[in-house]
């Protein structure tokens, strides 16, 4: 797997080991962050972590900050490495899970430009409803929200839908403030 863009673009990552952790592929990253457009700046929150490719593609596109959110110990120690081996700044990896981490910044009033969500396929059913009333305290004003799932799930959340796109197996589904 490679960065597909910015300042890291070609750059291999790894991704974690096993079959849990589904890296979002080099074809369905380039056509998300042409929907989302310039990053510059931005500040991201990247929820469902895995292999981190969603985040460290945008701090490479010029994202000021990222914090990775990924439960998998195992996972972070693999975001962790690859942001060292890319030598890329204003990251942070918290190992534990979404829920307890998006209270934690709404606590702290952080607000976020870009949320990129990749839960488990199987499992958006479950954290949808959580994500719907978590979320939007922790978007600024004009932010953008991406979730991908499955190509046959289509996400519902208290946000103005942007547009959705199918992508072989997964969809694309972009969400605004």
């Amino acid at each position: 797997m490679r960065i597909v863009a910015g300042s890291r673009k070609g750059h291999r990552i790894e991704a974690p080991p096993g079959v849990v952790t589904r890296p979002t592929g080099d074809r369905v990253r380039e056509a998300l962050f042409a929907i989302v457009g310039p990053l510059e700046e931005a500040r991201v929150l990247d929820l469902f972590a895995g292999s981190g490719a969603l985040g460290l593609e945008a701090l490479s596109r010029g994202a000021a900050s990222c914090v990775f959110v990924e439960r998998d110990r195992g996972a972070a120690r693999v975001i962790r490495s690859n942001l060292e081996k890319l030598r890329l700044t204003g990251a942070v990896v918290v190992a534990g899970d979404v829920v307890p981490a998006l209270r934690d910044e709404t606590a702290r009033g952080r607000l976020y430009d870009l949320v990129l969500v990749d839960p488990p396929y199987d499992e958006w059913a479950v954290h949808e409803p959580e994500l719907a009333t978590m979320l939007p305290p922790v978007l600024a004003g004009d932010a953008l929200v991406v979730v991908e799932t499955s190509e046959r799930i289509e996400p519902d959340l208290p946000l103005d839908l942007v547009t959705t796109r199918r992508y072989g197996s997964a969809r694309i589904t972009v969400f605004s403030q």
